[in-house]
């Protein structure tokens, strides 16, 4: 749902999807190619939020901050399912694992990947390239080209995916039975760990 709050209405590109049940409020900008899955809060309430080109914001993920901050998820940043961003910038082709918490004023540098369940502090900054794990995070390495294309491969996914839920995503009534000629879906995305063998 898409909401506006004291005057400000939620811009989202045509080309991006929301899906019905995420909440969009207020001072929000996405770009084209987002996508913002069910249950994430992207709350442009006291603040401004901006998600640049083929930024994904998965299910369950909270985006907000304190007020009169100003916040960018930069282009192809990719936030995994649960995750909570605070008032805090994202670089460009980043990916934040599932469940990470980033606070107030904390600078995830370009290309960094951190790692599900981290806890990044506020007013953390981040060199781009940065492989960041832990509670508190910390940098454990840099980010190589094989992770990086790993990751920008996983985004792509994500940057395919409006298209796919405007051609084919339709609320339906669920079935009763497994049809006898169910397909059965590609693997054609690994895991990093099974990427990494």
């Amino acid at each position: 749902m898409i909401y506006s709050f004291k005057g400000y209405i939620p811009v989202v590109h045509e080309s991006s999807f929301v899906h019905p049940l995420a909440a969009v409020t207020g001072n929000v900008v996405i770009g084209k190619n987002c996508y913002i899955g069910p249950g994430a809060a992207i709350r442009g309430d006291w603040g401004e939020i901006i998600l640049e080109d083929g930024v994904n914001v998965q299910e369950n993920c909270t985006v907000h901050m304190f007020p009169g901050k100003s916040i960018v998820l930069r282009e192809s940043a990719h936030v995994g399912h649960g995750a909570v961003i605070h008032g805090a910038n994202l670089g460009r082709n980043c990916l934040i694992g599932m469940n990470t918490v980033i606070m107030d004023d904390a600078e995830i540098g370009d290309e960094c990947i951190v790692g599900a369940m981290s806890f990044v502090k506020a007013n953390t900054i981040f060199p781009k390239r940065s492989l960041i794990v832990g509670n508190p995070a910390k940098v454990i390495k840099t980010v190589n080209d094989e992770m990086i294309g790993w990751k920008t491969k996983g985004t792509k996914l994500y940057q395919q995916l409006p298209e796919d839920c405007f051609d084919s995503l339709e609320e339906v009534e669920p079935l009763r039975e497994i049809p006898k000629d169910r397909p059965t879906q590609e693997a054609f995305y690994k895991t990093l760990e099974e990427f990494k063998r």
